[in-house]
Formats: structure tokens, C-alpha cells, sequence
């Protein structure tokens, strides 16, 4: 993880952040985001910000990128920290690595600016149609918003590719019942941690329930997997 601080003191780099900056920058699209967080990621070295004489931390557009895809990987696709780290080092080492279940993913650059759309532009660019956006966040797989992200915009383009074998919104509702059961166990499996109240404590109770929902989605992946090879027999 070298790289990153190199680059962030590397001569003619012009943009440094403090972290107070790098807050501001990014926690309205992430806003669980804390100066405790950013230490956290720094710990587990994801992150390699520089550091001035006086011990302060300061960030690059490198850094800024990295902590971005970092943040990204974490929300939008619920992989551990560790699962991440090792994306990382693979992709600085040159290589195209594989996440877990297969695919890759952008380089970090690429993630730098997450779109946000506004309804209409939601079911344009998803080739939806009103009325299928509408039934999909009264089964609450979508949650109604002025602005909606790529995220939900993945979302509403498999649900059309759905409709389009005949399942529709309202046959995935048990989805939602089974998202609010591995909540439960995640909530359970936390309560150790979540019982200390303070800064660092909640960061690692942050990272561990992402730990822990994406171990769930390797298991359930693993099911379907086998139950579609189960269809081909």
C-alpha cells in the first residue's frame, strides 16, 4: 500500500487534504464517514495518507480516489476490509484480480464521482417504465428518493430484465423479509461490540457487520449456485 503515500508526496502533487477537508469532500455521499473511520481504514492499511513534520495527516487525489473505491466497495457491495486490501495490493502489483463469485471491478479512478439521478433520468437510462419503478419501491426493493444512485440504477435494470421472464416486484417481496432477517443476525453477532460506546469501537462494529453480510452473500451465492447446477442434471 506503499503507493498511495508515495504518490501523495511525490513533487508537483498540488492537492493535499486534511482530513476536516476530506470529510467535507465525501461525507455526503458517505455520510457515516468520521475522522475515527478514516484512522481505522489508516490501521488496517488501506489507506496511506502523508504526514507532516507535526504528525498531521494529509491526502492526496490518490488517497482521495482510493478512500472513495474503498467506501464504495464496502456499501455497494458489502465486502470485508480484508477482501478489499487484497483487490488493492493485486491491482498495484499490476495484475486484474477476481473478487470473490468471480468479476472484476473498476480501478479505483474510476470510481471518483458517483452518479446521482433524478426519477426520470432513473427510468430512462434502466429502460424502465414509471409504473415498474412505482411497484418495485412499494415492495420495498427501492426506496423512494429525490436523487438515486448506481446502485439503485443496477437494481431497477435487473428488474427489468426480470419482468421481462415474467417475475415481477411484487413476487421478490420475500427478499426484503430475508434482507430483515440477516439484519438480525448481523445486529446479534455485534452485540459484544456494540456495547462499548466508543469511536473506535463503532468503527470496527461498522466493518464487522460488512464482514459478516458479505460472508452471508458468499453462502448465498454458494446455494443458488448449487441449485442451478441441480436444474442442469
Amino acid at each position: 500500500m506503499a503507493r498511495s503515500n508515495a504518490q501523495a508526496t511525490e513533487p508537483g502533487t498540488t492537492l493535499l487534504l486534511s482530513i476536516g477537508q476530506v470529510l467535507a469532500r465525501l461525507t455526503a455521499e458517505f455520510p457515516e464517514l468520521t475522522p475515527s473511520k478514516l484512522r481505522f481504514l489508516e490501521e488496517r492499511q488501506l489507506i496511506c495518507p502523508a504526514r507532516t513534520e507535526s504528525g498531521y495527516r494529509k491526502f492526496s487525489a490518490t488517497d482521495l480516489d482510493r478512500l472513495r473505491f474503498v467506501l464504495t466497495m464496502q456499501r455497494d457491495h458489502y465486502l470485508p476490509l480484508k477482501v478489499i486490501r487484497g483487490y488493492l495490493d493485486e491491482l498495484d502489483a499490476g495484475k486484474q484480480p477476481e473478487l470473490p463469485g468471480g468479476g472484476t471491478l473498476p480501478a479505483p479512478s474510476m470510481l471518483s464521482s458517483e452518479r446521482r439521478l433524478q426519477r426520470e433520468e432513473l427510468i430512462r437510462e434502466a429502460g424502465a417504465t414509471p409504473q415498474l419503478l412505482n411497484d418495485a419501491i412499494s415492495s420495498s426493493l427501492i426506496v423512494a428518493a429525490e436523487l438515486y444512485g448506481e446502485n439503485t440504477l443496477a437494481v431497477l435494470r435487473s428488474l427489468v430484465e426480470l419482468q421481462r421472464s415474467g417475475i415481477e416486484p411484487r413476487h421478490l417481496r420475500g427478499f426484503r423479509s430475508a434482507a430483515e432477517r440477516e439484519l438480525g443476525l448481523i445486529e446479534s453477532a455485534l452485540i459484544p461490540v456494540a456495547r462499548r460506546k466508543d469511536a473506535s469501537s463503532r468503527a470496527k462494529a461498522s466493518e464487522l457487520a460488512r464482514e459478516i453480510a458479505g460472508q452471508l452473500e458468499i453462502v448465498r451465492s454458494s446455494l443458488i449456485r448449487t441449485a442451478l447446477a441441480r436444474l442442469d442434471t
